[in-house]
């Protein structure tokens, strides 16, 4: 049996119809708002024309912050270093109060084997 060369429903899937406002209704006014990142990259995104426009975007390219003013971008985030949980604890407590604590817990751990 031969095959025919086309197949009218290739490449389509389920409710892939043509689409158009009578059945998604009327589109909301839209206005583009540029936004320019550090790198110098422009991005338009498209907003409703009654919402509330963002003061800050991601750049879709780069990742960084983007603003609305080309001559002054946002600058990008300072990364802080991952600091391991010994180094928080230093920040909080002095190697004094350390040996202190040490010394307690200690003096409890010998006190109950005692018992």
């Amino acid at each position: 049996m031969a095959m025919s060369g086309g197949n009218a429903i290739r490449g389509t899937r389920v409710g892939a119809g043509p689409m158009g406002e009578s059945e998604r209704g009327e589109t909301a006014p839209r206005e583009r708002i540029p936004y320019f990142c550090a790198n110098g990259h422009e991005t338009r995104p498209s907003f409703a024309a009654e919402a509330e426009i963002p003061e800050f975007w991601d750049c879709p390219r780069c990742g960084l912050p983007a603003g609305r003013e080309q001559a002054a971008p946002p600058a990008a985030p300072r990364n802080e270093p991952y600091k391991t949980h010994l180094a928080y604890v230093k920040e909080r407590r002095s190697d004094e109060d350390g040996a202190a604590i040490l010394d307690e817990a200690l003096a409890r751990l010998r006190a109950n084997r005692e018992l």
